[in-house]
């Protein structure tokens, strides 16, 4: 059966910081190529329809951990705080695969994005599960640790944000339409990226909550791939809509 090898952690943890970097640096002056940052002349071929592509990108982060555990011989199921942690990643997986692509109504997706989106949600989701079931070692009292408790409600109130902030995105369009508006309430109220600040907080408190350097560069690659694309998507709103509150931040309430 598989073993734990903390070179592999290390190495694939430090992949994933690197990784990060790379996107910062990529999409920090200039957004990714999909939804409103889509080139307007560009040719509508090589794409998938919004629902189709982020099931199939999402997936495997919810596939892969799962198939680790089937796997292991005897199930692990010791310590608690493990098998929460291992349940809180698939929770957030199993909503942005079985649930979020059914209601969502963006535009198609270029094939290349889902390609590349799909590898990560592979490598990450092999990570983060085999780290979690085949590595963690974590004390019996572990679900008292404030490291866990501060974790955890910070993970919940992120996951939160994002499932309210998707909803307030989805209420802005009827059926068929493909027109961009403002956003308005929750805490679209202060910042541009409400849904993108949730996700980071999310993860955040999933990383505090492990207190593991997998999580830790998870999250990190994280506010790299989705700050910018906050901060793009602030510029956007601006440029489009001359009546756009100038109150607003990009991504955090009140700083940027």
């Amino acid at each position: 059966s598989m073993q734990c090898f903390p070179s592999l952690v290390l190495a694939l943890s430090s992949l994933l910081g690197a990784l990060a970097l790379l996107q910062l640096s990529l999409y920090l002056w200039v957004p990714s190529r999909y939804g409103k940052h889509e080139e307007r002349l560009s040719r509508p071929r090589g794409r998938l329809p919004a629902r189709c592509a982020w099931f199939l990108q999402e997936l495997p982060s919810f596939l892969v951990p799962a198939l680790l555990l089937a796997l292991r011989s005897p199930p692990r199921l010791e310590p608690l705080g493990c098998r929460l942690l291992c349940c809180l990643f698939c929770w957030h997986y199993f909503y942005r695969t079985f649930i979020y692509p059914f209601f969502t109504r963006g535009r198609p997706f270029p094939l290349q994005l889902l390609f590349f989106g799909t590898l990560f949600c592979i490598y990450n989701g092999f990570l983060q599960g085999y780290y979690l079931i085949y590595c963690a070692e974590y004390p019996s009292d572990w679900c008292t640790d404030i490291r866990f408790t501060a974790g955890l409600l910070l993970f919940l109130l992120g996951m939160g944000i994002n499932i309210h902030s998707d909803l307030l995105l989805r209420q802005l369009r009827k059926p068929g339409e493909i027109t961009y508006k403002i956003p308005q309430g929750g805490l679209f109220t202060y910042v541009s990226g409400a849904n993108y600040f949730g996700e980071i907080v999310e993860w955040f408190g999933f990383a505090i909550a492990t207190w593991s350097l997998p999580a830790f560069a998870f999250a990190f690659f994280t506010l790299c791939c989705i700050g910018p694309r906050a901060y793009h998507h602030h510029r956007y709103y601006l440029r489009t809509f001359t009546d756009y509150p100038k109150s607003r931040k990009a991504l955090i309430p009140f700083v940027f």
